[in-house]
């Protein structure tokens, strides 16, 4: 309304200024003579404006006469377009004067101005490719989604732009969350133009969050053939596919296809922990223990974890725990010093009853890596030797607030997961798990220092009294709530069997069990 009042007002403006132009005009003095042909011709100040005016519209107007006269002259010279040409051309200019605004519209982000600055030029020009797509755009920063899906849609019919017509609707269906839709989408815009980075990695996205492993590894091959990937890195990932298949074949009970599928993913990257367990398994299932040794040994001299373990157990499940101990040098004598190996030497001997040397084999890890796991362990092989209850259950008590040690991490938002997975369940990301330390993985109790004289089952005595033998090395962390503390039976009228033969060990049979458990099986 304010502008309409202002357009107004200068109409009027300049409509008094024309007629007091005018006005001083026809009162003033004086004029232009023109003599020409021995005639003269006298016009009066006003006269001479009228006849400039007149003079340049008439100079206009037979430019325009002799274009015409051209294009008629080619139209009979057997230019067929060129009368429809001549006719257009004033109607193209302005239309591309209106796309040239469109455009400068629509970076500005006057959204609303470039849409209907794009609906003009669509009237005026006949190159929908153009006008639509910056509609579409338009209308989809402007939020209105129906518009830009229907200009989209109209792209579809022109075979250069089907492509951006598809991409956009793509991006317009992962906006509603039609993830479905925009799966297929992606493949039908992969499929227009193969080669397309963005467009290789969006399909490999959507894949991998239906869990379509097949789909996801013939996407990154096509990665691989346009030189996008790196070969080494297309084969770590084609082996986590691998794997991921093996696992939904495993789950759907096709387990001939699962054993191949996992081969062939710990084939493709020998040192992937989850692959080498699931290989093992299948060759262990096949009767093959050699080659299941042969996989876990590789594995195991990349990086020693406890999966590994578990599976090289898997192998002979019914020996003696003495004929256990003597097998796993396989895979113990390859990193000897390592934490992983000491814990897994330990739980071994655990198993053959043979606490001391079980107790050796743990070495310093009590003080230099106090985790969860070593304590349970300590404290089971403190149950085995015949200690106090109040010492086996410090052992707990300092457990429960104890850092948990390697775990699967994820790199980019620091998730715990309990198993690996190839995405990562909280923030997305592929491939971002490895065996890693959590960031502040120990844990505060709530209820502070004073609970722990309850834990220990012990009065608190003053601490110069504190006996060696009976109290806690002194620790940076606190005990949880005394509910979560597993405590021994209030009564139990059956004969109470040996410490050490109360100690159970996860190599004893098939299942993995936890230091945690173990020590509760133990004595708890």
């Amino acid at each position: 309304m304010p502008w309409t009042l202002i357009k107004a007002i200068l109409f009027f403006v300049i409509l008094a200024l024309l007629a007091w132009v005018a006005a001083a005009l026809s009162s003033a003095e004086g004029g232009i003579r023109i003599a020409m042909l021995g005639k003269e011709i006298t016009l009066a100040p006003l006269q001479a404006v009228i006849a400039s005016v007149v003079l340049v519209f008439g100079l206009w107007l037979m430019a325009r006469l002799i274009g015409l006269l051209l294009a008629a002259g080619r139209f009979f010279a057997g230019d067929d377009t060129a009368l429809s040409r001549y006719f257009s051309s004033n109607r193209e200019r302005r239309g591309l004067n209106a796309l040239s605004e469109a455009m400068i519209a629509l970076a500005s982000g006057e959204n609303r101005v470039a849409m209907a600055r794009a609906e003009k030029a669509q009237r005026l020009l006949d190159r929908p490719e153009l006008t639509s797509l910056i509609e579409a755009e338009a209308a989809q920063a402007a939020g209105d989604r129906p518009r830009a899906e229907a200009a989209y849609r109209r792209l579809l019919s022109d075979d250069r732009a089907r492509f951006v017509a598809v991409r956009g609707l793509l991006k317009l269906k992962l906006e509603q969350g039609d993830t479905e839709t925009a799966l297929k989408l992606a493949e039908k815009a992969l499929a227009l133009k193969p080669r397309h980075n963005e467009m290789q990695d969006l399909l490999l996205q959507l894949q991998t969050g239906a869990e379509d492993w097949h789909g996801a590894r013939a996407t990154l091959s096509a990665k691989l053939k346009a030189g996008a990937l790196p070969k080494d890195v297309w084969k770590r990932r084609d082996a986590l596919f691998a794997l991921q298949e093996a696992k939904v074949l495993i789950d759907g009970e096709s387990s001939i296809e699962a054993r191949e599928a996992a081969i062939a993913a710990n084939k493709a990257s020998p040192d992937l922990i989850p692959a080498a367990a699931m290989a093992a398994r299948s060759y262990i299932a096949e009767g093959k223990p050699k080659l299941a040794t042969r996989v876990l040994k590789t594995a195991w001299e990349a990086q020693p974890h406890p999966e590994l373990a578990a599976a090289f157990a898997e192998i002979e499940p019914q020996e003696s725990p003495q004929a256990r101990v003597k097998r796993f040098r396989t895979l113990t004598d390859l990193h000897p010093d390592h934490e992983e190996t000491r814990m897994l030497l330990a739980e071994l001997y655990i198993a053959a009853e043979d606490f001391p040397t079980a107790r050796r084999a743990l070495g310093d890890l009590v003080t230099t890596r106090p985790i969860v796991r070593v304590l349970t362990i300590m404290a089971a092989i403190e149950r085995g030797m015949g200690a106090d209850d109040a010492v086996v259950r410090g052992w707990l008590a300092r457990a429960l607030s104890a850092p948990r040690g390697l775990q699967w991490v994820c790199g980019s938002c620091n998730t715990i997961h309990a198993t690996w997975v190839p995405v990562c369940n909280h923030c997305g990301g592929f491939d971002t798990l490895s065996w890693s330390e959590a960031p502040d993985s120990g844990t505060a109790s709530p209820t502070g220092t004073e609970m722990l004289p309850l834990i220990v089952g012990k009065p608190a005595p003053p601490a110069a009294e504190v006996s060696e033998a009976a109290t806690l090395e002194p620790a940076e962390t606190v005990p949880a709530p005394l509910s979560e503390v597993p405590l021994p039976p209030a009564a139990d009228p059956e004969p109470q069997q040996d410490p050490a033969k109360a100690t159970a060990s996860p190599f004893l049979s098939t299942e993995h069990v936890t230091p945690e458990e173990l020590a509760r099986r133990g004595a708890f």
